[in-house]
C-alpha cells in the first residue's frame, strides 16, 4: 500500500501536466493489458454450450421455412393488401379445406362486415340517393396491394333472396345489360352439395385497356336471412393463359346481403342492404385505376337499380331462373352469433398473450459471463495482492455494465 502511495506522489510531483499524464498512462497500461488478456482467456475457456446457444440464436433469427400451401393460405395470398386477415382457429373439416372457397373466406368476409379485419380506416368517397335506392362508397389504400373499396347499397322493397339471386345470375347480367362490362361467362366447376362454383368471366375495359379474363371461385353462406356471398380469383392451370384477354389473378369481390328497415319509417324490414367489398389488380397503375373508378363508379352503380327491378318483374311473372341463379339457392348454413363469440374469445386470448412479458433469456448474458470469468482467471494468475485483483474486477465490471444499464 505504501509503495502505491509513493508511486502516486511521484506522479503528482511532475512539473508539467504532460509528464503527469505519461506517468498515469504508464501505470494504467498494465491494467488495460490485463483486461484484454482476461477477455481472451475467458473466450478461450468458454464451455461448449456457449457455442451451441450462439448457434441456436442464429437459427432463431433466420426466417422460417415456407409453410405448406393450403386452400386457406392460397386464399389469403390472393386477398393480400394492407389487410392481412387473422388466422382462423376454428376447426375445419378436411373436405371443407379442399374447396376453393372455404370457411376461411367466410371468416374474412364476416370480419370485413363487422369492421374487425384490422385494416386501415375507410375514407368516405361518395353518397347518392334515388327514390328507391341509397348508395355510399368508401376507399382505403393498404400499404401493399391495390386500393380497396367498400360500398353500401340499400334497395327499397327488395328481399335478400331475390337480391342474392340477382347478383349470382350471370345470364341475366348479359341479357339485361345492367352490367355492360360482362362479355362472356361459363361455368367450369360446381359442387351441388355446397354451392361452390368456379366460373370464367371476360370483361370489357375502356378503350385504352384490353379485355380482362377472370377465373372466379364463389360460394354463399346463410345465417338466417343474411347471406355472405364470396367471389374471388382462384388459380386454374387447366385454363391456359392468353395474351388477350389478359388474366387478372388478384380479384376479390364479396357481398353481405341482409334485410334492413325501410326509410319509410314504418319499422318494416322491407329494404335490403348490400355491403360490397372489392379490390383487384387490373394490371394498370393504381393511381390511374383509382381515378377511373372514381369517375365511373356512379355511372355503373345507377344501372343496378333498374336491372334489379326488371329481375323482380321477371321473377314475379314466373320466368324460369337460370342455372347460375339456381346454384345461389345451395347455401351453407351457419350461426353468425357463434362467429362473434369465437372471434371475441380469440381476440381476448391474443391480448392476454401479448400482455405476458417474455422472460429474458440467460444466453443474453454470455458476454458478461465471459468477461467476468476472464477477469477471475487473470486475477487468480497474478500474485499482486488484493489491490491488483480489485482493479481487474472493477475494469471487467465496467465493460460488462453497459448491457445491464
Amino acid at each position: 500500500m505504501s509503495a502505491l502511495l509513493d508511486l502516486l506522489m511521484g506522479i503528482f510531483r511532475q512539473q508539467t501536466l504532460g509528464g503527469a499524464a505519461l506517468e498515469l498512462a504508464a501505470l494504467a497500461a498494465p491494467l488495460w493489458v490485463a483486461a484484454l488478456v482476461g477477455l481472451l482467456i475467458g473466450w478461450a475457456w468458454r464451455p461448449r454450450w456457449a457455442g451451441v446457444v450462439v448457434g441456436d440464436n442464429a437459427q432463431q433469427a433466420a426466417p422460417p421455412p415456407p409453410a405448406r400451401v393450403t386452400a386457406t393460405a392460397e386464399a389469403s395470398r390472393l386477398e393480400s393488401a394492407a389487410v392481412v386477415p387473422r388466422t382462423v382457429v376454428a376447426p375445419v373439416a378436411p373436405e371443407e379445406e379442399q374447396l376453393v372457397v372455404n370457411t376461411g373466406d367466410l371468416m374474412h368476409l364476416w370480419r370485413l362486415v363487422e369492421e374487425k379485419d384490422g385494416g386501415p380506416s375507410w375514407i368516405h368517397m361518395m353518397e347518392r340517393t334515388l327514390p328507391t335506392m341509397r348508395y355510399q362508397a368508401w376507399r382505403r389504400d393498404p400499404p401493399n396491394g391495390p386500393p380497396q373499396y367498400r360500398s353500401s347499397t340499400i334497395f327499397e322493397d327488395a328481399s335478400p333472396e331475390v337480391v342474392r339471386d340477382f347478383f349470382w345470375d350471370d345470364e341475366f347480367r348479359i341479357k339485361n345489360s345492367w352490367d355492360d362490362m360482362l362479355l362472356q361467362h361459363e361455368t367450369l366447376e360446381e359442387c351441388t352439395k355446397t354451392g361452390t362454383m368456379v366460373v370464367r368471366w371476360v370483361r370489357k375495359f375502356p378503350f385504352f385497356c384490353s379485355d380482362r379474363e377472370y377465373i372466379i371461385g364463389r360460394r354463399i353462406w346463410a345465417s338466417g336471412k343474411t347471406f355472405y356471398c364470396v367471389t374471388k380469383g382462384v388459380p386454374r392451370s387447366s385454363v391456359p393463359r392468353q395474351n388477350k384477354p389478359r388474366r387478372v389473378d388478384l380479384y376479390y369481390s364479396s357481398w353481405c346481403i341482409r334485410p334492413v328497415e325501410s326509410r319509410k319509417g314504418d319499422g318494416a324490414m322491407t329494404a335490403c342492404e348490400v355491403l360490397l367489398f372489392h379490390h383487384e389488380d387490373m394490371g394498370i397503375p393504381w393511381e390511374i385505376a383509382k381515378l377511373g373508378v372514381r369517375q365511373g363508379m356512379w355511372g355503373c352503380v345507377k344501372r343496378i337499380e333498374p336491372g334489379l327491378r326488371a329481375y323482380q318483374v321477371a321473377r314475379t311473372a314466373g320466368e324460369p331462373i337460370s342455372k347460375c341463379a339456381a346454384m345461389a339457392h345451395v347455401t351453407t348454413k351457419f350461426n353468425a352469433d357463434e362467429l362473434n363469440t369465437e372471434d371475441n374469445t380469440e381476440a381476448s386470448s391474443s391480448n392476454n398473450n401479448m400482455e405476458i412479458e417474455k422472460p429474458k433469456h440467460w444466453a443474453n448474458n454470455i458476454p458478461k459471463v465471459l468477461m467476468i470469468g476472464g477477469a477471475v482467471a487473470l486475477a487468480c494468475t497474478f500474485d499482486g495482492g488484493l489491490l491488483t485483483k480489485a482493479v481487474i474486477f472493477g475494469t471487467a465490471r465496467r465493460f460488462a455494465g453497459p448491457g445491464r444499464r
